[in-house]
């Protein structure tokens, strides 16, 4: 997987490039959050990566799910998708926030119908990630879903809800992946409501847990390849919100902003200067 995971660092900046083009076209938007998840949605949706889906066919009935419960980040998903074969064009991309738009500045299902939920209000995507491995599972469908939720987002008792539940049915066929960037709209994650020590938080309702780098292709693939047996998954990803764009890696700066015309000028310019991130 090596020679893939380089193809995928190669692509990586033009992906970082186009989220913050259609954030700052919108005047709006999150680019720090959907920064920090461009690995984890490369390692779970780029070429040979972990889940089994379809472009061209993406509402085929036996595929991996996707659910992105922190609906904030999903510029970065929109720009994969793009990227990968899906009907969304570069011109379309530029349409994000805009009125009558599909790209909407949170999952729509109604007007995308292979997102897999619209999410934005935060904490419940677990539940419907929940929702869909239990349906796979009495209809005995051998796929996957996955979920991703932010870290400040499971500072919400619906997660720990679906987090003991999940782990009663013995839902082997869910992932949650937490986008632990560490940073959230009121402040840094520890001081709004510390998590710590989450691993074990999530190993002692019965979710077999790991830690990784979040923006490591080795560290991702390895953890999520790999079916969970007995239990469902959890993969704490260590990210960095803004990750790419040194003067955006900060964990409340640029939670919930549009660049200026300057910044994104320099912000690209970064990113055409860094190195390859995630080998």
């Amino acid at each position: 997987m090596q020679d893939q995971f380089q193809s995928w660092a190669s692509q990586t900046p033009e992906l970082r490039k186009t989220t913050l083009k259609m954030i700052h076209k919108a005047g709006s938007g999150h680019p720090g959050g959907s920064l920090s998840l461009i690995e984890i949605l490369m390692s779970l949706l780029g070429d040979n990566g972990v889940m089994d889906i379809d472009p061209k066919d993406p509402l085929k009935a036996h595929r991996d799910r996707l659910v992105l419960s922190k609906g904030h980040g999903v510029p970065a998903l929109y720009a994969i998708m793009s990227s990968i074969g899906y009907d969304i064009t570069q011109d379309e991309l530029m349409s994000l926030r805009q009125m009558g738009s599909r790209l909407q500045g949170h999952p729509d299902r109604a007007r995308l119908p292979y997102m897999e939920a619209s999410t934005g209000s935060l904490g419940q995507g677990l539940s419907i990630s929940q929702g869909l491995a239990m349906a796979y599972k009495a209809d005995s469908i051998n796929h996957r879903i996955f979920c991703i939720v932010g870290d400040g987002e499971i500072q919400e008792g619906q997660i720990w809800e679906a987090a003991m539940s999940s782990a009663h049915y013995k839902l082997d066929n869910l992932s949650v992946i937490v986008d632990y960037n560490k940073g959230q709209i009121d402040g840094p994650v520890s001081e709004v409501m510390g998590l710590e020590p989450l691993k074990e938080k999530w190993t002692s309702f019965g979710w077999n847990t790991v830690e990784v780098d979040g923006h490591n292709y080795n560290e991702l693939y390895d953890a999520l390849k790999n079916k969970s047996k007995g239990a469902p998954q959890c993969v704490i990803a260590h990210t960095l919100k803004g990750k790419g764009v040194d003067f955006m890696e900060h964990p409340t700066n640029w939670h919930g902003r549009s660049p200026s015309d300057e910044e994104l000028k320099l912000a690209l310019e970064k990113i055409d200067l860094s190195h390859p991130i995630g080998v």
